[in-house]
């Protein structure tokens, strides 16, 4: 649907793109279709907001990627997020999140998301690590994530992390405006499994912007056509879990958040926060 910049019988162009988004909103929902709420389609305003907190998020992640060595201890990473993260007068979105300890998540290898900074655990050769960063500004949030090679990383990790970010931008590609959240989990799915790999099918992206988890749950996994419909205004993140063996996974048992893969081999994961445009999806922060 092409902006409108137009007024027509002295309606604002901007109440009949509302108008014609909720009479297509309502002919999706008449046929059974799953159709967001009016609280999940962000304002212009809004949009800004979290636009704005993209950019410190992004600017975390490119801080960790100008300094991210073998040697360095995940905690130093914590500190530079937090550090960094306040001194552009934002907030950390993870730290003291129902519970979780620090400022950013940290994942190596085996670890496919949730890993808590530690002193103890040292990046070293051959590492794959994933850091995400979500991030508070004026009350908005945004939240991304990329996978880090440290030193020489063998072919066999660093075509997962390749393949993994692959599924990302198909996924991206497959998010229509008017399609389904169902057709970017199975672009996903599809693009993994021929590649030899399996998809994590325990967590999700989700709607993010106003708070840190909101719906639509994005699985990344799944058929086109199913889900919740896809319209202008929506604003969630992809995050592929992609693993080298099986899909499954463990929580650990002791401090309650660090997920694993079942089977001990390496998992990989990158994430945007999009907004939904008329023209197709937009990164608000990579």
């Amino acid at each position: 649907m092409s902006k409108m910049k137009f007024r027509y019988n002295g309606a604002p162009a901007a109440s009949l793109i509302a108008d014609d988004l909720e009479r297509k909103m309502a002919w999706y929902r008449q046929r059974g279709h799953e159709v967001p709420l009016h609280k999940l389609i962000k304002t212009p305003e809004q949009i800004e907001g979290i636009r704005l907190s993209g950019v410190v998020n992004t600017g975390v992640l490119d801080l960790v990627e100008a300094a991210v060595r073998p040697g360095m201890t995940t905690a130093e990473i914590d500190r530079m997020v937090y550090d960094y993260t306040v001194s552009h007068g934002a907030v950390p979105a993870p730290l003291n999140y129902e519970g979780f300890p620090k400022s950013v998540c940290i994942s190596i290898n085996e670890v496919v998301c949730h890993g808590i900074p530690s002193e103890n655990v040292i990046l070293k050769e051959g590492d794959i690590v994933n850091v995400d960063v979500s991030t508070i500004l004026d009350g908005f949030y945004s939240d991304a994530s990329r996978m880090f090679l440290i030193g020489e990383v063998s072919d066999e990790k660093r075509r997962l992390v390749e393949v993994t970010r692959e599924c990302l931008r198909i996924g991206a590609e497959a998010a229509r405006p008017f399609g389904f959240v169902g057709d970017i989990g199975a672009a996903i799915q599809r693009h993994a499994e021929k590649n030899g790999y399996s998809v994590v099918r325990d967590l999700c992206g989700h709607g993010v912007g106003l708070e840190f988890h909101e719906e639509p749950e994005v699985a990344h996994f799944g058929h086109r056509g199913t889900g919740m419909l896809l319209v202008p205004g929506l604003v969630f993140t992809i995050e592929p879990m992609i693993n080298m063996g099986d899909w499954r996974v463990t929580v650990d048992e002791v401090d309650g958040w660090t997920v694993r893969t079942r089977d001990g081999l390496p998992s990989a994961q990158w994430e945007h926060t999009f907004v939904m445009t008329e023209n197709g999806l937009k990164v608000l922060s990579h």
